[in-house]
């Protein structure tokens, strides 16, 4: 499938292909749905404080890794995603969540690898 063709102006711009642009959009869910352990943390009645903090404190300590020199920063993102994917251990399983585990941790190991090389080629 060509991606489509638009007209601005005299240039003619070319736009991405559909699939690229479904997986970009995608992508920004978690941004414009809120924090996985919010969700799980309404649906009980009297949820620990805990589970609305550990959605929102990993945020919060990125905030601050962006701010440092990479080098810093990204080793403090690289800890971040493996305490979130400790979190997660504990919490999964609790809600019935526990077979997206092997995903996430692959999906972790992965991010946390990057931001390591990443740290270390600077």
């Amino acid at each position: 499938m060509q991606p489509t063709i638009a007209v601005a102006g005299s240039i003619a711009v070319q736009q991405p292909p559909a699939w690229a642009l479904r997986l970009g959009y995608a992508a920004l869910l978690p941004f414009v749905s809120g924090a996985l352990h919010w969700g799980v943390a309404m649906r009980e009645a009297a949820a620990p404080p805990s589970l609305f903090s550990s959605g929102v404190l990993p945020s919060f300590a990125a905030w601050v890794a962006l701010k440092m020199p990479p080098s810093a920063g990204l080793v403090i993102h690289d800890a971040i995603l493996i305490m979130c994917y400790d979190v997660d251990r504990l919490v999964y399983p609790r809600h019935g969540m526990a077979h997206w585990l092997t995903l996430r941790l692959r999906l972790s190991m992965v991010a946390a690898l990057s931001c390591f090389l990443g740290a270390a080629g600077t």
